[in-house]
C-alpha cells in the first residue's frame, strides 16, 4: 500500500500536489478539468482586506520557457471571498490554503483576522508585495521585514502560518531563517522571478507595468536550489513551486526537501497538468518500490 499523505504544519493532506496562488483562482474555473477531491490542496488567488484593481493592461506577456505577469493581484477583496470562494471549497474533499496580500502590515492583519474564524486550513503569507510605508520595497526583501511581519501575523492568526519567499533577494537561506525566528509555521518558495521583455518593433515596453514576474518551465532550476537552500537552512515544512509541470518536476522538489509542491503555470497550459502530476508521482513510487512519500523528502541531502 502506497503512503502519499503528508503533514503542512500539523495539517494532513492525502497527497503532495497543491494549486498556486493566482492560476487556479479558487478552483471554480477549473472544475471541469479538475476534480478538486483529488487534490491535497487548493491554494486562492491572493485575498486582500479591500478589492484590488490591479496594474493597467497590457500584464501578461509570453516568453521562452514561461510567462510574465504584471495582474497586480487584482482581487474582489475579503468580503466577497468569504462570502463566494469558500462555501464553493468547502463543497469538496481537499485541503484550504488561503493566500494573503496586503501593502501594509495592518493590511495583512486585517485578512487574518478575518479568516480567523472562518473554515480555512492555512495560510500563505505573500511578502512579495510592496511594502507602502518603507517606500514600495516588498516585505520579502529585507530579514528585518520578514521577521516582523511574520511575527505580526503570528500573533493575531488562527490557523497555521506558510510564508511565501521572494527569489529576488541576495540569500534565500537568510530570508528563511527571519521567518523562522519570527515563528513561521512553514515556507512556501519560490514566487516569480522579475523580468522583462521589449517588443522591438514598437520599442516599448511590452507589459504596462515595464517589469512583470516570470514563471513557468524555464525558473525551475533556480527554484529547485532556492528549495534546496532552504531546507538546509531551516527546520520549517516547505511548499515547493516554480516551473512544476510534470510528476519528475514535482519529484526534484520533494527529493530537494519539499514536503508539498505547488502547480502554477503549467495549469494554463494543461489544465489536467495537477491531476497527472498526483498520478505520476504514485506510478514512480509504485515503479521505485517507495511505500511513503517522506522517505523521498530530502533524501538527496
Amino acid at each position: 500500500m502506497i503512503n502519499t499523505k503528508v503533514k503542512l504544519a500539523g495539517v494532513e493532506l492525502k497527497n503532495p500536489v497543491m494549486t498556486a496562488s493566482g492560476t487556479f483562482g479558487s478552483g471554480m474555473e477549473y472544475g471541469e478539468f479538475v476534480d478538486l477531491n483529488s487534490l491535497g490542496a487548493v491554494v486562492t488567488k491572493g485575498v486582500a482586506n479591500v478589492p484590488w484593481a490591479g496594474n493597467p493592461t497590457p500584464r501578461i506577456a509570453e516568453v521562452y520557457g514561461g510567462m510574465l505577469n504584471a495582474i497586480g493581484l487584482q482581487n474582489p477583496g475579503i468580503d466577497i471571498f468569504v462570502k463566494r470562494d469558500i462555501p464553493f471549497l468547502r463543497q469538496y474533499d481537499t485541503r484550504i490554503v488561503v493566500n494573503v496580500c496586503g501593502r501594509t502590515a495592518e493590511d495583512y492583519l486585517e485578512v487574518v483576522e478575518r479568516l480567523g474564524e472562518e473554515p480555512v486550513d492555512l495560510l500563505e503569507i505573500n511578502i512579495s508585495c510592496p511594502n507602502v510605508k518603507e517606500g514600495g520595497i516588498a516585505f520579502g526583501q529585507d530579514p528585518k521585514a520578514v521577521e516582523a511581519i511574520t511575527r505580526a501575523v503570528k500573533s493575531r492568526a488562527r490557523q497555521p502560518v506558510i510564508m511565501k519567499l521572494s527569489p529576488n533577494v541576495t540569500d534565500i537561506g537568510e530570508m528563511a531563517r527571519a521567518a523562522e525566528a519570527g515563528g513561521a509555521d512553514g515556507l512556501s518558495l519560490i514566487n516569480t522571478l522579475t523580468g522583462m521583455k521589449i517588443d522591438i518593433k514598437r520599442r516599448s515596453f511590452v507589459l504596462a507595468n515595464k517589469t512583470g514576474g516570470m514563471s513557468g518551465p524555464a525558473i525551475k532550476p533556480v527554484a529547485v536550489r532556492m528549495v534546496y537552500q532552504a531546507a538546509c537552512a531551516v527546520k520549517l515544512p516547505i511548499i515547493g513551486m516554480g516551473g512544476i509541470a510534470t510528476a519528475e518536476d514535482a519529484l526534484e522538489f520533494i527529493m530537494a526537501g519539499a514536503t508539498a509542491v505547488s502547480v502554477g503555470t503549467a495549469n494554463f497550459f494543461n489544465p489536467y497538468a495537477t491531476v497527472e502530476i498526483v498520478e505520476g508521482i504514485r506510478q514512480y513510487m509504485t515503479d521505485n518500490g517507495v511505500k511513503d512519500i517522506k522517505e523521498l523528502v530530502g533524501c538527496v541531502r
